[in-house]
């Protein structure tokens, strides 16, 4: 079977610092370009998630149930994460002042 070309499609991603350095290094430990590494790491992911969004979905719910959590419990908590959140908000915006 002749070689046929694998069609590439160019794109851009913005990255962290931390992950280009930790792709720079699977890229060399693996000897191939920074691209095929990210190739390699993005299907090893989607192997690995086999899980459909339905299946991740019911986990979530059983473990939800597992956890039992009474609905006045958990409707403190979400209270206090979103004052939480609307806190570091303001510690945000009153630093780039």
């Amino acid at each position: 079977m002749p070689n046929m070309a694998i069609p590439v499609i160019k794109t851009t991603y913005a990255l962290d610092a931390e992950t280009v350095q930790v792709l720079e290094r699977m890229a060399q430990r693996w000897g191939t370009s920074k691209s095929e590494a990210l190739r390699r790491a993005i299907r090893a992911a989607a192997a690995a998630t086999n899980a459909e969004p339905d299946d991740a979905v019911t986990a979530l719910d059983r473990l939800q149930r597992a956890a039992a959590v009474p609905p006045a419990r958990a409707k403190e908590w979400v209270r206090a994460v979103r004052a939480e959140r609307r806190a570091a908000s303001r510690r945000r915006e009153a630093a780039t002042e």
